[in-house]
């Protein structure tokens, strides 16, 4: 006889746990018929009576089931069944469920892991996540936690006007990004075309068109390494609000990541990378002068190439001044930023997209945010004269003649939207799998991420 197909009607474990909780130890409401589903986690035979532990999404209860009920049960550990019973306690005191009927809904046909230590290969729970999820409580709360969060970002944003919009992934140019992208081929249209590594510059195509507030939640994709913080694949929002600058947006950020961590862990405190800090609380510096700091800010190429030399710094990779000033921040001031930190006014070279400060033509309206030395913002007061943005895309050529291969490449179709007039507006970014890092106090990328991408087992 085949499986039951369906098993309507059921209860959370939860709640039934709850109703049983209010009960006497060794107490039985038989007023009260509840029905089950989950997976068999424990046996226990104790002569006429077999105490089992079901588990679902919601928890973990007691099933305690008489012989003269139930009858002889086939069942083993990782069986997936359903059960109809009444809310009880132990004489021990332990919440349960006192079981009429016993349905098999699906068989375990291999054997699960040590169900007290669970998976501890942390290469094998990545690349088998349906048993770490399977057999450890806290890995499936905390896949409940980042979806928990991403519902509370997509709230916020709905809630403050915007509209959730879907740009393309299979692009004809990338762009929004320094990233090397994936490439890939169409037939139908017998050209490369590139997997997005940002969503930037569509997403600013409908500001021209009169949509004023804007976000896409979505996967990205560049062609780099992992580390403890990049991910091949990788989940990000971004924002643009027409009218707004980089002070507005640093403003909208500040809430959204408040609202965020109110709903997903209940309150703004955290612990990440051994670090305690507070998401309610941003300090707030200028690039250069962090870099004056620590005397490695000069416009200089040979004397910044020397000041990191001297400082031992590795510079050999490093081909302008742009990236010799972008790897000074990284090598000096980024791992410093503990507490949550918005870094402002970057110089030109290193955002094609931003508008210049008021009072300084070779600086722009950028910020990004930082926490426990991890970048998970970045933000501009985006440019919005098109003849401006085709000399950056020419400046960033120059960056690419001189070896960067990360450079924007540059994109006429963009550029002649914005020849019909772009709203001033704000644009932001924030990555999804670093800000779950952060409130879930993951130190690495892929416990946040269900699925990561992994080398190919021999």
């Amino acid at each position: 006889m085949s499986a039951a197909k369906r098993f309507p009607d059921r209860d959370e474990v939860a709640a039934v746990r709850a109703l049983a909780e209010q009960l006497d130890p060794g107490a039985t409401d038989e007023t009260t018929k509840r029905r089950l589903a989950g997976r068999v986690m424990a046996r226990r035979d104790m002569g006429k009576l077999v105490f089992l532990d079901l588990v679902d999404r919601s928890g973990r209860i007691q099933l305690i089931c008489p012989a003269d009920r139930t009858g002889e049960l086939d069942l083993h550990l990782g069986d997936i069944v359903g059960v109809t019973g009444s809310p009880a306690q132990s004489r021990r005191g332990e919440p349960s469920l006192q079981v009429d009927e016993v349905e098999v809904l699906a068989r375990n046909r291999a054997p699960l892991p040590d169900t007290f230590h669970g998976i501890e290969d942390v290469e094998l729970r990545y690349r088998k996540r349906y048993l770490d999820l399977l057999m450890s409580e806290e890995s499936r709360g905390e896949a409940v936690l980042r979806a928990r969060m991403v519902s509370a970002i997509r709230a916020y944003l709905d809630g403050a006007g915007f509209i959730e919009v879907e740009t393309p992934i299979l692009q004809p140019r990338y762009g929004g990004g320094f990233a090397e992208p994936f490439v890939t081929r169409s037939e139908l249209l017998d050209s490369e075309l590139y997997l997005r590594i940002a969503d930037e510059l569509y997403l600013k195509r409908l500001i021209v068109g009169g949509l004023e507030k804007v976000y896409e939640l979505s996967k990205d994709f560049r062609n780099e390494s992992y580390s403890y913080k990049h991910s091949p694949e990788f989940t990000q929002v971004e924002w643009y609000e027409a009218y707004a600058d980089y002070r507005d947006t640093a403003a909208r950020l500040k809430e959204l990541v408040r609202h965020a961590a109110e709903a997903t862990i209940g309150g703004t405190k955290t612990t990440f990378r051994g670090h305690d800090v507070d998401l309610a609380e941003f300090q707030e510096i200028r690039f250069v002068e962090a870099l004056d700091a620590h005397g490695v800010w000069t416009r200089d190429e040979a004397e910044l190439r020397a000041r990191l030399v001297e400082a031992g710094v590795d510079v050999s990779n490093d081909r302008s001044w742009a990236q010799l000033v972008d790897h000074a921040y990284s090598h000096f001031v980024e791992p410093e930023l503990i507490q949550p930190t918005i870094v402002y006014d970057w110089p030109i070279e290193l955002s094609p997209f931003a508008r210049t400060t008021d009072d300084d033509e070779t600086l722009v309206e950028r910020f990004e945010t930082v926490v426990s030395g991890m970048e998970f913002a970045n933000a501009f007061s985006e440019l919005n004269d098109a003849e401006e943005q085709q000399q950056r895309f020419a400046m960033q050529e120059s960056e690419r003649e001189a070896g960067d291969v990360e450079a924007e490449p540059g994109d006429p179709d963009y550029v002649e939207a914005m020849s019909y007039g772009m709203a001033p507006n704000g644009g932001c970014g924030v990555g999804i799998d670093r800000l779950a890092m952060v409130l879930l106090g993951k130190d690495t990328i892929r416990e946040v991420i269900l699925f990561p991408s992994l080398r190919a087992r021999d």
